[in-house]
């Protein structure tokens, strides 16, 4: 009987999973982490202003399914509004124990600027605040979180398992006209027995480019997350194909993001499997889109045709009409990994779900 009853606890041990939110917030990021040991992560809070209680409700609603009572851990990647707006009011419905981000801004914005000397200290005053540097760790019972990028530095010495030459190097990286903050994002590499996931925030060309060329210093992963957004300012051919994903998880919108070369570098890249998205886009139209099924949310008001060809990307300006809106019940993707590699994604709006061995 005592054997019996080890055996079982043992099973019960080994059969928890690794779970992974991959939250709408409308084109801007938010991911929940939540260990075997029931200790939480959660990577940038959404979009903030009139969208701040919306955003913040949603996360909190995947904390409850979840069973979470605080977030341990939160990692701000940079200060861009659609991953630190949330922040606030997250904070006044759910407990952050842990405040981690890049340090100041580097982008000159007067409202981020003040945000960060006056309501951002009063958030951390009472829980712990950290300035992360490639390298460090962040301390998740029952998982492994490596930052492998922040404030426009990155690791030197590769992962373990990886520092093979990447063949695709080139003569150098494409050239980006980056947002300033974009590529001083914290970037964390997770792992959970053999299972490894990547999310860099909205690392940039460049900055990928170092870090897998000429050398690859991340190795491959089994889920690729985030992808900033599906823009074409990252996800260059050399990365994606040098970490070689099973599966990405993209936080677009429905008209920001899934731009037709970010598509194409995934499903040209070896091994790549699946492509599941917050929403739609219009910018890839039938041509480059993934199967309605790997998508968590759709659009209000749906055309008669969808057209073939990718929509042309508007141009910045006071004339450029909204995106459409999508303002009722949003969905997550919800990732559930086993301690030998195998993990499941599911799509909460349609259930759909799949296994990857």
């Amino acid at each position: 009987m005592v054997v019996s009853a080890v055996l079982v606890s043992a099973q019960t041990r080994s059969a928890r999973t690794l779970d992974i939110y991959v939250v709408d917030v409308e084109g801007g990021n938010a991911t929940l982490f939540v260990s075997p040991s029931g200790q939480s992560l959660l990577i940038d809070t959404g979009n903030g202003g009139m969208a701040a209680a919306r955003d913040a409700g949603r996360i909190f609603d995947a904390a409850k399914d979840a069973g979470l009572t605080q977030i341990d851990h939160l990692i701000t990647t940079h200060w861009h509004g659609d991953h630190y707006g949330g922040l606030a009011e997250l904070a006044s419905r759910i407990p952050i124990r842990h405040f981690i981000d890049h340090g100041p801004t580097v982008q000159k914005n007067e409202a981020t600027e003040k945000y960060l000397q006056t309501v951002y200290p009063e958030l951390y005053a009472k829980a712990k605040h950290t300035v992360v540097k490639p390298g460090d760790t962040i301390p998740v019972a029952g998982i492994g979180v490596r930052i492998v990028t922040s404030n426009g530095a990155l690791i030197r010495t590769p992962l373990p398992d990886a520092g093979r030459a990447n063949p695709l190097c080139g003569s150098g990286p494409a050239p980006v006209n980056a947002i300033p903050e974009d590529p001083e994002s914290v970037g964390s590499y997770i792992t959970f027995g053999r299972f490894r996931a990547l999310h860099l925030g909205d690392l940039t060309i460049d900055k990928e480019f170092e870090l897998v060329c000429p050398m690859n210093r991340l190795g491959t992963v089994d889920a690729l997350l985030g992808l900033h957004h599906g823009q074409d300012t990252s996800n260059s051919v050399p990365f994606v194909h040098a970490v070689a994903p099973r599966v990405a998880i993209m936080n677009n919108g429905t008209r920001k993001g899934g731009l037709p070369a970010v598509m194409r570098a995934l499903y040209s890249s070896p091994g790549f499997e699946d492509l599941w998205q917050m929403h739609f886009s219009l910018l890839s139209g039938q041509e480059y889109t993934a199967p309605g099924m790997f998508i968590a949310n759709l659009i209000d008001e749906q055309q008669d045709v969808m057209p073939l060809a990718p929509m042309p990307l508007p141009q910045p300006g006071p004339n450029v009409p909204p995106p459409p809106a999508h303002n009722g019940r949003a969905y997550w993707i919800k990732l559930s990994a086993q301690e030998d590699g195998t993990f499941t994604v599911t799509n909460a709006r349609n259930g759909f779900s799949k296994v990857y061995r």
